[in-house]
């Protein structure tokens, strides 16, 4: 049996992807980008005849939603598109957080009304799972997860991906099986959501692409990228 997943904004009931918002509540997409700089030294020790070099570890900045309620940290290399679309009615947030070669990593949301039904379970692994007190809200706190489900010997949800990493307030799963990733947290004025399903083809892994899915998900939460992420959508904090 599948997993009925019913995602709806406060303006229409309609699915993530196509929220409604009235023309007064949109306005026009602006993209924030910034430049790291890299140096490169020679150790003291070396002779005046050999150098060695690395690039510095890249810069990161402070954004602040256009919505004015929330700030989260990333690396200056990286850009921010806020408004990425049409906002809920009643506004909030909906930024798109992309890579220095136009790579989508993660998308911020707010002022969602969620809910869901779990129909059906599956194997799952929990690969990174961090509490998130600056998120608290009405005495629940979040927390950062990057979560599969499925294995190679039971599928996970069909046609959808399998591995996520993002904020969820969903309980932590029990036994063997879990529900469908649920990666939603409590938010005013309803909820929100900051992450991404892994996605092989815009998360850069490193291994041989004929990998199975799963196998490449584990493979990336070891990479530097990756923790850019993790860090980025943990610093996710109230603006101010």
């Amino acid at each position: 049996m599948a997993v009925l997943l019913l995602l709806s904004f406060t303006a229409c009931g309609g699915p993530a992807g196509s929220p409604q918002a009235s023309p007064s509540s949109v306005t026009s997409p602006v993209t924030v980008t910034a430049t790291a700089t890299t140096t490169e030294t020679a150790p003291a020790s070396a002779p005046p005849s050999e150098t060695t070099s690395a690039p510095a570890p890249a810069s990161w900045t402070t954004y602040t939603t256009a919505a004015g309620d929330l700030a989260f940290d990333l690396p200056s290399t990286w850009s921010v598109t806020d408004p990425a679309g049409e906002l809920a009615e009643g506004g909030g947030a909906f930024a798109e957080v992309t890579s220095e070669d136009g790579r989508l990593l993660a998308t911020l949301r707010t002022n969602m009304a969620t809910g869901s039904t779990c129909t059906e379970k599956y194997p799952y692994s929990v690969l990174e799972s961090q509490d998130l007190p600056q998120l608290a809200q009405y005495g629940t706190v979040p927390r950062y997860t990057f979560e599969t489900r499925g294995n190679d010997a039971v599928a996970g949800p069909p046609d959808t991906p399998a591995a996520a990493y993002g904020i969820t307030t969903a309980p932590l799963p029990e036994g063997d099986s879990a529900c469908y990733m649920f990666h939603f947290f409590n938010w005013p004025p309803n909820a929100a959501t900051f992450g991404a399903f892994y996605n092989p083809e815009l998360n850069l892994t490193p291994g041989d692409p004929s990998l199975p899915y799963l196998e490449k998900a584990k493979l990336y939460a070891g990479t530097p990228e990756y923790a850019d992420i993790k860090r980025m959508i943990t610093s996710l904090r109230p603006a101010g």
